[in-house]
């Protein structure tokens, strides 16, 4: 009969990797940086790259190993989720921070807001930081994703990651989705590619990803423009040089407090005029219609989109309801979203306006998302 030390040595014989050797809590030891964020570490000479903890499924817990839907979302603590992934801290030395800790469906512009300011401060301004990691829930990651791709500029990488199983069910993917999105962040190669989903071994450009499968963890894809990059054996691989998305726009989130409303409403059949103006006595600002196909509307209803834009000055951006291709360009006082989808274009609105900018400039700012 073999011994277990035996058939290691066979496995090894034959070209199998020893077992890795993970680190234990003993083995590393905590040090606190000029910020005041508490960093564990085990090496040194490791990069330092800190973790924004917002909730989400990643951070949730069901009742059973088999939950998968029904658990309750945002209720483990960051220190928990490193605690959780020892190997971290061999290709990272990490601080924690709980920006938040809710499901992606209770996630505030003001949470935005918070976490932006905060990456540019601990990451951004730090020089001894390699890069950020958000952890999110994944129902609405992307226009996280999105929005702190527009407003953290500083060419360190962000990597936004989430999970599509919780903590407690039985082969959890958070666990690895954060390992990569450590070592993707850690990486020299990650730098001055904007912000980038991490999940299920895919590196995908903020400004693109999507999330297409309301199920399966292979759910975040950029459909049309493809990946950015892969993960083997948690070793990432870009397959471009960096490179700025077409028409990304670049805003300073420094002296904003507060994003206006936008709303975005669906394109159907028989559609009614009312919901365009309900919106607007409502408070909203800004209005994206999700049209169907190229972003169409019915004569009425574009008749009323006139009438609004005429009336009280509020800029309508029209986007597609279909899961991919251009919104072409559209004359002014119209505007059009180009590849952005609805969810994109009312954040990149959202901004715009808490920027002060006109219909115009607003214009302006989304025609380079457009072809023509």
């Amino acid at each position: 009969m073999f011994s277990v030390t035996t058939l290691l040595c066979a496995l090894a014989s034959v070209g199998y990797a020893a077992p890795v050797v993970y680190p234990r809590a003993t083995d590393s030891f905590v040090f606190t940086n000029s910020n005041g964020l508490n960093f564990t570490q085990m090496n040194g000479s490791l990069p330092n790259v800190t973790i924004f903890a917002t909730g989400g499924t990643i951070a949730g817990s069901g009742s059973s190993g088999v939950q998968t839907t029904g658990y309750t979302a945002g209720v483990v603590g960051i220190l928990t989720l490193i605690d959780a992934v020892p190997a971290i801290l061999n290709v990272s030395n990490v601080a924690g921070i709980q920006s938040a800790n809710v499901a992606s469906e209770d996630v505030t512009s003001d949470i935005l807001i918070t976490i932006a300011k905060q990456i540019n401060k601990y990451v951004c301004e730090d020089p001894t930081m390699s890069g950020a990691v958000v952890t999110h829930g994944t129902d609405v990651l992307e226009e996280t994703a999105f929005f702190l791709d527009a407003v953290v500029n500083c060419g360190k990488p962000v990597i936004i990651v989430g999970a599509m199983r919780p903590s407690t069910a039985i082969s959890a993917d958070g666990p690895y989705n954060l390992l990569e999105a450590v070592t993707v962040a850690a990486s020299p190669l990650a730098r001055d590619r904007g912000a980038m989903v991490v999940m299920n071994d895919r590196i995908v450009s903020a400004y693109y990803v999507t999330k297409t499968n309301a199920n399966t963890m292979d759910t975040f894809k950029a459909p049309e423009m493809g990946n950015l990059g892969t993960l083997v054996s948690d070793v990432p691989y870009f397959f471009y040089p960096p490179v700025k998305p077409t028409g990304k726009n670049e805003l300073s989130i420094a002296n904003v407090t507060a994003i206006p409303r936008v709303d975005i409403l669906f394109a159907y059949e028989d559609m009614k005029n009312d919901t365009l103006y309900n919106a607007i006595a409502s408070g909203a600002r800004g209005i994206v219609i999700a049209g169907a196909g190229a972003g169409g509307v019915s004569t009425s209803f574009g008749y009323a989109v006139a009438d609004v834009i005429a009336k009280y000055g509020v800029p309508v951006v029209f986007s597609t309801r279909a899961m991919s291709g251009e919104v072409p360009s559209v004359a002014l006082p119209q505007i059009a979203s180009g590849y952005l989808n609805p969810m994109k274009s009312r954040v990149l609105l959202g901004l715009l306006l808490a920027h002060g900018k006109n219909i115009t400039e607003i214009g302006e700012a989304f025609k380079g998302s457009t072809a023509n």
